[in-house]
């Protein structure tokens, strides 16, 4: 783990040393969710399936992530910590969308999705993030950065198991409901990921401010 403590607290505000691995594994992570978000769109509106699509806007969400996270590598903590709390905040505005997406749908109707394009393309993105998110687990106790990229990693890959869980709901019940609760319950990942990334960065906002505060002896 790369930094001078566990959570990186001690990086000054003027920089931090750049762990060449962690430079890596975002490079390898943004080109399979940029690949991965392009297939499952696709796929999600073919099958008519809610949760096919909110797993494709998150591959979305995390491609834009893993970017901002390469272009602020090496800054400083406080850009850093306010980089992820915008991260943060965009995860938790995604899962509002998605869960306001999956009630619309609710109430509202429609074609019942194909379970076997669910299944199959949920068990291609689970091989995806599985891989991901096994190759940043090392960087899960970073700051505040390098917990929003993991967090994205995991929920990824427990999305995809509730995809092709809702796939065999669908098969089983012919109907769409499994689809609508299962993108209900990525949402409430998304949310609840996102709002701590965002109390994490709070905190180390308010940390650096601290140590501005504090005159060098």
């Amino acid at each position: 783990m790369a930094g001078c403590c566990e959570h990186d607290a001690c990086a000054s505000s003027a920089g931090a040393k750049v762990d060449p691995i962690w430079r890596r594994c975002l490079w390898i992570a943004l080109i399979v969710n940029a690949t991965m978000f392009a297939a499952e769109i696709a796929a999600g509106f073919a099958a008519s399936s809610s949760a096919l699509q909110a797993d494709a806007l998150d591959f979305l969400g995390d491609s834009a992530n893993y970017a901002i996270s390469l272009f602020v590598v090496g800054m400083g903590l406080a850009v850093r910590s306010r980089t992820a709390f915008f991260k943060g905040a965009t995860l938790l505005a995604l899962g509002l969308w998605v869960a306001g997406s999956a009630g619309w749908r609710a109430v509202m109707g429609g074609a019942t999705p194909h379970a076997d394009v669910m299944g199959i393309v949920g068990f291609v993105a689970l091989l995806a993030n599985a891989g991901v998110a096994l190759m940043l687990f090392r960087f899960r106790r970073g700051d505040a950065d390098m917990r929003s990229v993991w967090i994205c990693s995991r929920n990824d890959a427990i999305g995809n198991v509730a995809v092709m869980l809702a796939a065999l709901g669908v098969f089983g019940t012919g109907t769409l409901w499994p689809d609508v609760i299962v993108a209900g319950i990525m949402a409430a990942l998304a949310i609840t990921g996102g709002w701590a990334i965002m109390r994490q960065a709070m905190s180390e906002m308010r940390l650096g401010r601290k140590s501005l505060a504090v005159p060098a002896e």
